[in-house]
C-alpha cells in the first residue's frame, strides 16, 4: 500500500469539506480550490494515503429518493436541525457514472488534485462499490440483464426489496441493492455477479478507476463472494474478485485494494487478493471493554495481521468521541494505531467530533474542538511518524500475576517495537475500568547487566529500571483505569 511497511491512511468526506470550501470562497468550490496548505498539512503529519469519499458522478434519481425517504430523513435532521433540501445531495454510494461529479469539476480537477498530492508524496484511494449502482445509471436501458430481477410477486411480497423501473424497453422489475441481513437500499439496483459479462463490465470500471488513483476501498466487498451472492440471491456467480485484482496489476503493478468485510470473512477476503481488509473484530473488541478478546486476537499471526486496516472510526460508524469517553477512547487509540497493519484515520477524528456525517449529506455540523483529543492525537500523530512504528517488528508481550490471587494482571496488553539499528519501544495498557497491576515479561535479553531508561512518549513518566530484573522478573506495573505508557527504551 505504500513503501513503508505499516502506512496511515486519512479519510475524507469530499463534498463536506468542499461545502466548507465553498462557504469561505463565497461561491462553489472544486478540488482545485483545496488549499496546497492542506495537503502539506496531511502530509507533515506522516500520511501516507489520503482516501476521498464520494467523488463520483451521482445523479437526481437517487437524490430524490434520499430527499423523500422518512427515516433517512430522521437522521438528516438530527445530523443538521437546521437541514434543507439542499443538504441531501443523495449517497455518494449511489453511483450514476465512474466519472468525477461534475460539481467536483469533473475528471481534469481530479488529475490536477492527484498531481499536487503526488507532490506531497502522498497516494489517492477512491470508492469503488461493486454490490449496486444507482437506478438512472446507463446499464438499466443499455444492458438490463446487468441487474438481479424480480417478479411481480416478488414486488408484492416484498416491496422493501424490489421495485418497478420505466426503463426504455418497458417497466421491469429490479432488486434493491442489499445486504443479506438488512432491507434492500431503495436508492441503488442490485448487479447480477451470476452473469459474466457483467463481471467483465466491472473489471473494466476498475481498470478505468486505476488509471485515476492509486488505490480503492471497495464497499462490502465480500457480498461479491460467491457463496455469500448464492444465499442472498440463489443465483450462482463465478469468483470475481481475483480476476478482477489481478486485471488490474497487469497494467498498474503497484495499485492497492482495501476491502470493507464483516461476518469473520477478512482471511477469505486477503486470499481474494486484497491488499487490506477492514479489522472490524479489533475495533468490536475494543468497544466491548474487555482486555482477553483484544488480546487473543492480537495473537494471529502478522501474515494476517499485516493486512488488516485498523480504525477506530470511519463513515459507517459511530464517532469514536461519541462512543467511548475520554480514557478509554485514548487507550483504544494506543491499541490500534500502535498494532501492525494500516493507520486508518477519518477526518474530524483528531478534533474529537461526535456527529456520524450520512454519505447522502454534504454538509455538516459546527462542533467546538475537544482540545483533550485533539493534544492527544497530535501527540500520538507525531509517535506514529517513528521508523521504529512504520517499519520495525512488532511482538506481543507475555504478562504474569503481580502476586498470587491477582486477576487484574488480565487486563494488561503490552508490546514490543524493535528497529534493526537497535531502536525500541515498550507498549503498555491497562484496558479495563479499574486499577491494575502485573509483570511484562521483556524479551530483550542484551539488557542484563544494564540500566534501561524507559521514557514515555506520551507523557511525562520517566523510569530507569535494572536490566537484570526486567529479563529475569520482567517490568512492573500499577496503572489506573484505561492507562497506558509508550515507553522510548534506552540501555545504558
Amino acid at each position: 500500500m505504500a513503501d513503508v511497511r505499516y502506512p496511515m491512511l486519512y479519510q475524507i468526506n469530499t463534498r463536506v469539506w468542499l461545502t466548507e470550501l465553498s462557504s469561505t470562497l463565497g461561491r462553489r468550490a472544486t478540488l482545485d480550490d483545496i488549499p496546497d496548505a492542506e495537503l502539506a498539512q496531511i502530509a507533515g503529519r506522516g500520511f501516507d494515503w489520503v482516501w476521498l469519499l464520494s467523488v463520483w458522478q451521482t445523479g437526481p434519481a437517487a437524490q430524490a429518493i434520499s430527499r423523500a425517504h422518512a427515516e433517512w430523513g430522521r437522521e438528516f435532521a438530527d445530523t443538521l436541525p437546521d437541514l434543507t433540501n439542499d443538504d441531501i445531495a443523495g449517497s455518494g454510494y449511489a453511483i450514476q457514472s465512474y466519472t468525477v461529479h461534475r460539481d467536483l469539476g469533473g475528471p481534469a480537477a481530479l488529475v490536477r488534485l492527484r498531481r499536487r498530492l503526488q507532490e506531497r508524496g502522498l497516494k489517492l484511494m477512491l470508492d469503488f462499490v461493486p454490490n449496486h449502482m444507482a437506478p438512472d445509471h446507463d446499464w438499466v436501458d443499455e444492458h438490463p440483464d446487468y441487474f438481479v430481477h424480480g417478479s411481480e410477486a416478488d414486488l408484492a411480497r416484498s416491496p422493501r426489496n424490489y421495485c418497478r423501473v420505466q426503463t426504455r424497453n418497458g417497466p421491469q422489475v429490479f432488486a434493491y441493492g442489499r445486504d443479506p441481513g438488512f432491507d434492500g437500499w431503495p436508492d441503488t439496483l442490485q448487479l447480477d455477479y451470476g452473469n459474466p459479462a457483467l463481471q467483465q463490465a466491472m473489471i473494466g470500471e476498475l481498470e478505468r478507476i486505476a488509471g485515476q488513483c492509486a488505490g480503492v476501498r471497495c464497499d462490502m466487498a465480500m457480498l461479491a463472494l460467491p457463496d455469500v451472492f448464492e444465499r442472498t440471491w440463489g443465483i450462482r456467480a463465478e469468483p470475481f474478485w481475483p480476476k478482477a485484482t489481478e486485471a488490474v496489476r497487469r497494467e498498474h503493478p503497484h495499485f492497492r485494494f482495501m476491502a470493507e468485510v464483516y461476518w469473520d470473512l477478512e482471511w477469505t477476503m486477503q486470499q481474494q487478493g486484497f491488499d487490506y481488509v477492514y479489522d472490524k473484530q479489533l475495533y468490536d473488541r475494543l468497544r466491548d471493554a474487555h482486555a482477553p478478546p483484544v488480546r487473543e486476537h492480537l495473537r494471529a499471526g502478522l501474515d494476517y495481521q499485516d493486512k488488516l486496516a485498523r480504525f477506530l472510526e470511519n463513515h459507517d460508524e459511530p464517532r469514536t468521541a461519541a462512543t467511548f469517553d475520554a480514557d478509554r477512547h485514548e487507550a483504544a487509540a494506543i491499541i490500534t494505531y500502535l498494532s501492525p497493519g494500516v493507520r486508518f484515520f477519518q477526518q474530524g477524528q483528531f478534533e474529537g467530533r461526535r456527529k456520524r456525517i450520512s454519505p447522502h449529506l454534504v454538509r455538516a455540523p459546527q462542533e467546538p474542538v475537544d482540545e483533550r483529543m485533539h493534544g492527544f492525537y497530535e501527540n500520538l500523530i507525531a509517535v506514529l511518524r517513528q521508523p521504529v512504528f512504520r517499519d520495525g517488528t512488532w511482538t506481543l508481550l507475555e504478562r504474569e500475576a503481580a502476586w498470587e490471587g491477582n486477576w487484574t494482571s488480565e487486563s494488561f496488553i503490552a508490546w514490543s517495537w524493535q528497529c534493526d539499528d537497535g531502536e525500541r519501544r515498550l507498549v503498555v495498557v491497562n484496558y479495563a475500568g479499574n486499577r491494575s497491576q502485573c509483570y511484562v515479561r521483556i524479551a530483550f535479553a542484551d539488557l542484563a547487566g544494564r540500566t534501561v531508561r524507559l521514557a514515555d512518549m506520551m507523557g511525562p513518566p520517566c523510569f530507569d529500571r535494572d536490566g537484570n530484573e526486567l529479563v529475569s522478573r520482567g517490568l512492573y506495573l500499577d496503572l489506573p483505569a484505561w492507562s497506558y505508557h509508550v515507553f522510548e527504551m534506552t540501555a545504558s
